[in-house]
């Protein structure tokens, strides 16, 4: 039995939904608490090696569980990128080319040693292991190059987050109107959602002065946490219903 969750249109809502909240709750933590990002970088570190280790050792997927890993790489994503550009000087461009390297390191070991990049099938503990990290790395280059849009690029919060939508609607667009390889779409579309829930993170939480919405990470960590909280309970509901034995039709 899969321990992932089937890719579908709820997948992607959730994802992008979990991204932004790792954004916001990451800022929650380094920046409105001043914890600092070194020290925040070790919690949310800590949180993701927690719902991993849960995860790896659960038998079978588990909506709560899968959803809390993605979160945890999220906001342990959001504030790595964070310690790689500000605390240690690198930059958004440098940091991203790093860790688009790093990423591209995982993805060719894991194409080399298993052979399949596919998300549909994964039940062994290596396969699952390389998923995991490829996802911890895809999150933090996303928060990157998210911020380096917003920050650096001229586009600003609104315009990064319109250029990642643009772009993950050219992938759907070829999803459904060409053959180009799943595995390849699935793995863009997952890198470009990261950088979308930066730049709508910030776009949320940011004053007004410097282009946001000015809902601040208290508010928008929160409002994300429940509507990502209904769908994993929509979702959990509906794998119970899919499971369930089914009555016997009586004979007439």
């Amino acid at each position: 039995m899969s321990k992932l969750p089937k890719i579908t249109l709820t997948f992607w809502i959730m994802k992008i939904c979990a991204t932004t909240l790792g954004e916001t709750a990451g800022d929650l933590l380094s920046m409105t608490l001043k914890i600092g990002y070194a020290v925040s970088s070790l919690i949310l570190i800590g949180f993701f090696f927690t719902t991993l280790v849960a995860q790896l050792r659960s038998k079978k997927h588990h909506p709560m569980l899968y959803w809390a890993v993605i979160l945890s790489t999220s906001t342990a994503g959001t504030t790595m990128s964070d310690y790689m550009d500000r605390t240690l000087g690198l930059g958004y461009a440098k940091g991203s080319a790093i860790l688009l390297m790093l990423l591209l390191a995982i993805l060719a070991f894991w194409r080399f040693t298993v052979r399949d990049l596919s998300v549909e099938n994964i039940k062994t503990f290596k396969v699952e292991l390389l998923y995991w990290t490829a996802i911890l790395f895809s999150n933090t280059l996303g928060t990157a190059l998210g911020d380096f849009l917003s920050d650096n690029s001229g586009l600003g919060f609104g315009g990064g987050a319109i250029l990642i939508s643009g772009l993950i609607g050219i992938i759907a667009l070829t999803y459904y109107f060409t053959s180009v390889s799943r595995v390849i779409l699935f793995w863009a579309a997952f890198v470009l959602t990261r950088p979308l829930g930066a730049t709508m993170g910030d776009l949320l939480t940011k004053p007004y002065e410097k282009g946001g919405l000015n809902f601040g990470t208290i508010g928008s960590s929160a409002v994300l946490f429940f509507i990502l909280v209904f769908f994993v309970f929509h979702s959990t509901q509906a794998e119970r219903k899919a499971f369930a034995p089914q009555e016997p039709i009586p004979s007439a």
